[in-house]
């Protein structure tokens, strides 16, 4: 339990993702990429899925994330 003096930076941002951006719904320092659980701070986020709502860690996840959900061939 964080208490209230504690920042965000170790607890986890719940975002909302958009087209070309993002909306962030409760701070936090970092998001867990859905392709490999890595964390990744928030301000070195740059992949996701609109559709998915996914974060990824890089383009590679972000491929494996297409793969996965159907979106490209195996």
């Amino acid at each position: 339990m964080m208490n209230r003096f504690e920042g965000s930076g170790s607890r986890e941002a719940k975002i909302r993702y958009l087209d070309g951006d993002f909306q962030i719904l409760l701070p936090g320092g970092h998001v867990t990429c859905a392709v490999t659980g890595k964390q990744i701070p928030i301000d070195e986020l740059k992949y996701w899925s609109v559709d998915r709502q996914e974060p990824y860690a890089d383009a590679a996840a972000s491929l494996e994330g297409d793969r996965r959900a159907g979106a490209l061939p195996i």
